[in-house]
């Protein structure tokens, strides 16, 4: 039967860079590969024909040829009868995202992979760290416990018993890499793992040592001093660097994130670097204004209250909030008069308050006059 034309195969115009190629037949590998299709026949076969087009048209001598000669001419001598052989022979040239394709679907890393046996950088580690709302806003030191992995001091991180041989693994020759091949129904696969003796190490320990069993690592509780700064926030993270997870292979300690918990204040609440309070004023400071005395995260300081402060209403007080984290200067602190209305008057205390009612002429209750204002406009 004719073959179709490779263009048509990769539903690629003949003026196509080879960019569009590529993507053009990633796409169709993917999803035609019999992996994908356990079973089906047709897919096989469009999965032979899409690798067949690409292993042309991806190299511009074959593809010269083919657009020169058409599928008989001089590249077709190397699909032996349309076929295709030993995958591991197409690894380079043209034919460099075959291997992408191939690790998608069998976890190697081809060609691509890092060596096993490489530094490996430690992980990091996290602490959940409480602390006061006081020692957020004004920074503290507070002393953790914390449990990670360190060097053995007995191997000094090798796992060898001292005075034992470590030798060469036999299996991989001390790559930490083995290559393994597969016999498919559309050649050889090779691909690439973790050597399965040493476990990516390159090496066999012939004693392990008595301390760390063979780890090169011992498990460590210290006492360690952290340094808070001022105006961290509930849900930051403090990072300390190099005081994580221990590395491997000579990789680099990973970092210790320390997750910050504040608990709430019982008369603060804190948006930003900003303080809010609700201040209680009896009906008189309201009225007559007064000087009070406002709570602030250090000492109370002094503040005048004008005469006729209205309830809710909302005063500011700058300087007086959280420290910014990175950078000098502080927020500010909203205090919210809280006028209290007086309960349980005595006779003689509401005698003095009707007097004072037969004094007041409307004027001084602009928020009365308004309404009864507005309320005869809207029945006039």
């Amino acid at each position: 039967m004719a073959k179709r034309d490779y263009y048509e195969v990769l539903g690629v115009s003949k003026d196509a860079d080879e960019a569009t190629i590529k993507k053009a037949y990633r796409q169709l590998a993917k999803k035609n590969h019999p992996d994908v299709n356990p079973g089906d026949k047709d897919a096989e076969e469009r999965f032979k024909e899409i690798n067949e087009a690409y292993q042309v048209l991806s190299n511009p001598q074959k593809r010269a040829e083919y657009d020169q000669f058409g599928p008989d001419g001089p590249q077709a001598s190397g699909f032996g009868g349309g076929g295709f052989g030993d995958f591991s022979g197409f690894g380079g040239g043209g034919f460099g995202g075959f291997e992408d394709i191939f690790s998608s679907f069998f976890g190697g890393g081809g060609a691509r992979s890092a060596r096993a046996n490489g530094p490996v950088p430690g992980d990091d580690l996290r602490y959940d760290l409480t602390i006061s709302f006081e020692e957020a806003a004004l920074g503290c030191e507070k002393e953790i416990n914390l449990v990670r992995d360190e060097e053995c001091p007995t191997c000094h991180g090798s796992g060898a018993a001292p005075g034992s041989k470590v030798e060469k693994c036999p299996t991989c020759g001390g790559s930490g890499q083995e290559r393994v091949v597969s016999n498919t129904p559309f050649g050889r696969i090779q691909n690439i793992r973790t050597c399965s003796r040493c476990h990516g190490t390159g090496k066999i320990i012939t004693e392990n040592c008595p301390k760390c069993k063979g780890r090169g690592k011992v498990r460590v509780s210290k006492r360690r001093t952290v340094k808070v700064p001022a105006g961290i926030d509930n849900g930051q993270i403090l990072t300390i660097r190099g005081q994580g997870g221990l590395g491997e292979r000579g990789g680099p300690a990973g970092d210790l994130l320390i997750v910050i918990t504040v608990r709430p204040h019982k008369l603060f609440k804190r948006q930003g670097d900003n303080l809010y309070i609700e201040l209680p004023l009896t009906f008189t400071q309201a009225a007559l204004g007064a000087e009070v005395d406002v709570p602030t995260l250090g000492k109370p300081v002094k503040y005048r209250f004008p005469e006729g402060t209205q309830p809710d209403q909302v005063f500011c007080i700058r300087g007086e909030g959280v420290p910014h984290l990175r950078g000098n200067g502080r927020g500010d602190l909203y205090v919210t008069a809280s006028v209290e209305i007086p309960k349980k008057l005595s006779e003689k205390q509401k005698n003095l308050l009707r007097e004072f009612d037969a004094c007041c002429n409307g004027s001084q209750y602009e928020k009365k006059k308004s309404f009864f204002d507005r309320l005869k406009d809207a029945f006039s």
